[in-house]
């Protein structure tokens, strides 16, 4: 291993982010008391170009108004290629209250892109002398954002989170297809008069997880837009968490239960890391660095695999 080890990610509960249009207000209430870990309140693609501004205003009140709980409280704001992103920044910063925790910034395409957000920003809250600084969540969602990806994590120090945005990404990669994640019925293997479905976002998710972890990122799953699908869903997100994501986006109340299932370590596993640890823990009191654990090696490698799925478990809990 490289003598330059992995920054560790922010310790905060990511099952589930859930999505809200900023020209709802009426649905603010509603995600508060929901279970999920992170509220994004958007004020990007789900609301029209006529009701920008109030959606903006509309956040600003929210953010002090509403009791978020514990919760990490995000405000999607809209692309740099637009003239409503500067503007969120400010009034964001300029007017909500501390309780904003992080700006998520969609389509991201380079390390320049977060660099003049954070320079905005910081401008900003040294004006205001705001007390808490601002993180960031990006989203990768085109062809330019998955080629400098690990230039983009390792862009700010205020980046905590990176999200596989599946839709927009399909169409800056000229991808044959309409659906928002999940399977994608003319992407599989034909052998012996049958059809192998396989996941045409992998790649994607596996380039947005080496890049995060790499540089103490947490790297989330996007939209999975069938919400009538529910196992679909569970499906997607269980291939997210295999590959070393955390949570996974809710762009319906119905989805939030299913991300949170997926995404908090089992009973059964916990206990499981736990004797694994107290295994090797005896392994190396009899001068030992591996053992045998139901009929299976475990070594030093599997602390570290262990510790993981305890310390979600206790960050959770």
């Amino acid at each position: 291993m490289s003598f330059r080890i992995q920054p560790t990610p922010i310790a905060r509960p990511n099952r589930c982010q859930l999505f809200g249009p900023g020209s709802r207000p009426a649905i603010f209430e509603k995600m508060a008391a929901s279970a999920a870990d992170v509220i994004n309140l958007d004020l990007e693609d789900s609301v029209a170009p006529s009701d920008k501004d109030s959606a903006r205003q509309n956040v600003i009140s929210a953010i002090s108004d509403i009791d978020w709980g514990t919760k990490t409280l995000s405000v999607r704001i809209n692309g740099l290629d637009t003239p409503y992103w500067y503007r969120d920044v400010v009034d964001l910063l300029e007017h909500a209250g501390e309780r904003l925790d992080q700006i998520m910034i969609p389509k991201v395409g380079c390390a320049a892109d977060i660099y003049a957000v954070d320079a905005l920003v910081t401008a900003v809250e040294a004006a205001k002398g705001r007390s808490k600084k601002i993180t960031f969540e990006v989203i990768i969602e085109s062809a330019a954002g998955i080629a400098h990806v690990e230039e983009i994590a390792a862009s700010s120090p205020r980046l905590v989170a990176m999200s596989l945005g599946a839709a927009d990404f399909a169409a800056s990669m000229g991808m044959a297809t309409t659906g928002i994640g999940g399977t994608q019925a003319n992407y599989y293997m034909y052998h012996d008069g049958q059809k192998y479905w396989s996941d045409p976002w992998h790649w994607a998710q596996t380039a947005i997880v080496a890049a995060c972890r790499t540089h103490g990122v947490l790297p989330v799953d996007g939209p999975f837009g069938d919400f009538s699908d529910e196992e679909g869903f569970r499906a997607q997100a269980r291939r997210s968490a295999t590959l070393g994501m955390v949570g996974k986006w809710a762009i319906h109340p119905k989805q939030v239960a299913l991300s949170n299932e997926v995404f908090t370590p089992s009973e059964e596993a916990v206990a499981e890391a736990r004797e694994i640890l107290e295994a090797m823990e005896q392994a190396k009191a009899n001068g030992e660095g591996a053992t045998v654990y139901k009929g299976r090696l475990v070594d030093i490698a599997s602390i570290k695999q262990a510790e993981v799925i305890v310390k979600q478990a206790e960050m959770i809990g």
